[in-house]
């Protein structure tokens, strides 16, 4: 397909439109017009593109791309290597950042629901990204830290009474212990977002409500590989994941 056919059917897929965002959606590196092969990663890194160019990828889709909100403008240094490799080998940069976090089947927060047997119930925060809802079926937060642990392959960090049941929670992939409030105001259980701030721990101990940080990118790793394989199965595409081992 045409890497300009490419661009339009994602942006109308994730609305992309309907977002202020923090960094721009869709093409920020344009390559060769026509796409056969894409490569899809959580965040667009030297080696990310050192694998998915050695691949033979025609574009590659990253949930965090470029030109940041605030961030110096000047194509230098790191920035500047990695720019100048995808132009010199003419493979594109697509990146979908809180449009990836919130569409309703392929998102970050529906994939996240759908590996962990959550029932979403609704949305909140200023876009309707983070989700709550409730588990299929009532665990502890031990166990449920486990089947988090299980299922991204990274164990999380838990705030919170081990044997206490939880039924009621709130989700957003990421870096989103900021709505850790307006989860609480839910009425939930338990919050589970990537990544924790020192006040998040004081606010779940007075609070009673569980916190669990499970890790920013293992918890966006799921969007984009459901995205990736859409556009694949949609289009005729071949695809490939790739993935960079973070800790963070």
């Amino acid at each position: 397909m045409l890497l300009n056919e490419l661009r339009d059917y994602s942006a109308s897929l994730l609305q992309t439109a309907q977002f202020k965002d923090y960094s721009p959606n869709g093409i920020q590196v344009e390559g060769r017009s026509e796409v056969l092969r894409i490569a899809t990663a959580v965040t667009a890194s030297q080696a990310v593109l050192d694998e998915a160019i050695a691949w033979g990828a025609d574009a590659i889709i990253v949930h965090h791309g470029y030109f940041w909100r605030n961030e110096d403008a000047c194509i230098v240094g790191i920035k500047k290597r990695r720019i100048a490799q995808l132009l010199k080998h003419d493979v594109s940069l697509l990146a979908y950042h809180l449009p990836l976090d919130a569409h309703v089947t392929l998102g970050n927060n529906a994939q996240l629901g759908k590996v962990l047997g959550l029932v979403e119930q609704g949305r909140f925060s200023e876009q309707n990204i983070a989700c709550f809802g409730e588990l299929v079926q009532t665990v502890t937060l031990s166990q449920f830290a486990a089947r988090v642990g299980e299922a991204l392959q990274r164990v999380p960090q838990v705030i919170g009474n081990g044997d206490s049941v939880m039924r009621k929670i709130a989700w957003c992939s990421g870096g989103a212990q900021g709505y850790f409030e307006a989860a609480i105001a839910r009425g939930v259980d338990v919050f589970l977002t990537g990544e924790i701030s020192e006040q998040n721990y004081h606010l779940a101990n007075e609070t009673g409500v569980a916190f669990i940080a499970a890790g920013h990118h293992a918890t966006e790793r799921l969007g984009v590989q459901a995205l990736g394989a859409h556009l694949a199965e949609q289009f005729g595409l071949e695809h490939r994941f790739f993935d960079q081992a973070n800790p963070v």
